[in-house]
Parts: C-alpha cells; structure tokens; sequence
C-alpha cells in the first residue's frame, strides 16, 4: 500500500512538473500532457522554421556582430565577437580607435571562423571618450569594412 501510494505521488509531482513546463493551465491528468504534447509540437515547428532560417541565410543574428565596452580604471575594455571573419576587419577597427582618439594598450584576435577581439585602450590626450562613443566607432568599422 505504502509504495503504491508513493508511486501515485511521485506521478503527481512529475505531472505538476510537466504541467509547468508545458505552461498548462489543466487540472486533470489527460488534460495536461495533452497541452505538454501540444507544447513539445510548437517548440518543434519553432526549431523547424529556425533551422529553415539558418539554412537560408536569413537569420538576422546570424551576421550581426557583438561589440561589448566596459569602462575601467583607465580606460576601456572592448570586446568584439562576430561567427564569421572578414578580411581587414582587424584593420578596419584599429583605424577606428585610431580616428576616436582611443590608444589601443593591449589587444588579442582571432580569426579561425569567427572573429573575436579583446582590446585594453585608452584615451589620448585630454578629449574625453564615452564607452558608447567607442562601441559606435567599433560597430561603423564592422559596417564599412563589409560594404568593401
């Protein structure tokens, strides 16, 4: 008697559990994994269309790039990551720290596939640089280094 009602009460628990999951507002059992049937279903045309997205090139995050400022003590640590590489982006960015007025002190890339960037920079002189400021320079470098 004790494992069987045991056994229902784990059911009961696991059945909560789905029910959550599966965003059901169903009270009894039938009705909830009807709606966790019908939930798994949507997720599945969702990954569907998604991969039908990817495959055709048309998934806008695909391409888009990260760019990440963070202010420090001193300056800025800027992070750039993008799922392909694009020749002379390296370039393209350095100029555009350059143009800003943003001393690079320390920096590590990568380009096997994707592109990512690190960069420790500073101000020079006495004009003062906002973290927006840079990621904007950094997301127009991006934009016109693939127009070329």
């Amino acid at each position: 008697m004790v494992s069987r009602e045991q056994k229902r009460g784990v059911l009961h628990e696991k059945l909560q559990i789905l029910r959550s999951v599966a965003h059901s507002h169903a009270e009894d059992d039938m009705s909830i994994i009807s709606d966790a049937s019908s939930y798994i279903k949507e997720l599945k045309q969702k990954i569907t269309k998604l991969n039908q997205e990817i495959a055709s090139g048309q998934h806008a995050k695909v391409c888009q790039p990260l760019v990440s400022v963070e202010v420090l003590e001193n300056g800025f640590l800027i992070n750039v990551f993008m799922d392909k590489c694009i020749p002379g982006l390296l370039a393209s960015i350095l100029e555009a720290f350059d143009e800003i007025g943003l001393s690079v002190l320390e920096a590590r890339a990568t380009c096997t596939g994707s592109f990512r960037l690190q960069a420790v920079g500073e101000e020079e002189g006495d004009e003062l640089i906002d973290a927006h400021a840079v990621e904007q320079a950094v997301v127009q470098a991006i934009k016109n280094c693939r127009a070329n």
